[in-house]
């Protein structure tokens, strides 16, 4: 099997694993917000709060936030299809397409998400060609909505027959 196919088989896999959905946010050397799609997000730590993510070299603002001190991981609520398509996007001004302020730890926040953590950046780490992320948790926020899911390509919210108990 060729590079090429072990890929593109990977990629169907992982297309195939059922994932939420999130936008990550920083501020780059000026000051301004930027921000893109993740659904490479997990949970690390406990003690301390740590999460991880992780960035692919080729981004316009990779280095906004691997240089960065700090990110904000927000998880998108099940009716925020625009917002995931916006910032997943390339030569759009996503912070014109969603309502949004600066947080204390002068972070920019997308509104009506699901939940939003804010992160000092704990370290990075370098693998293949992508950069993990990992993230001290430093505030948290929840709303009372329905997180997105992401599988095969497309992102809904959790349909309901998934909590149906069947005994």
């Amino acid at each position: 099997m060729s590079i090429e196919q072990k890929q593109n088989l990977f990629k169907e896999v992982m297309g195939n694993y059922p994932t939420g959905v999130t936008v990550l946010t920083t501020t780059d050397k000026g000051g301004n917000p930027v921000g893109l799609t993740v659904n490479s997000f997990a949970s690390v730590s406990l003690d301390p709060l740590l999460v991880l993510w992780s960035i692919d070299h080729k981004v316009s603002t990779v280095d906004s936030f691997v240089n960065g001190e700090k990110f904000a991981v927000h998880i998108l609520a099940g009716d925020q299809q625009d917002v995931c398509k916006n910032f997943a996007s390339k030569n759009v001004d996503r912070f014109s397409t969603c309502e949004w302020k600066v947080s204390e730890h002068n972070l920019p926040i997308i509104e009506g998400v699901f939940a939003v953590l804010q992160c000092e950046t704990f370290q990075t780490i370098e693998a293949g060609d992508h950069t993990i992320l990992i993230g001290k948790v430093v505030d948290i926020q929840i709303e009372q909505k329905e997180p997105m899911l992401y599988h095969r390509r497309h992102f809904d919210s959790i349909p309901p027959e998934f909590y149906v108990v069947n005994n």
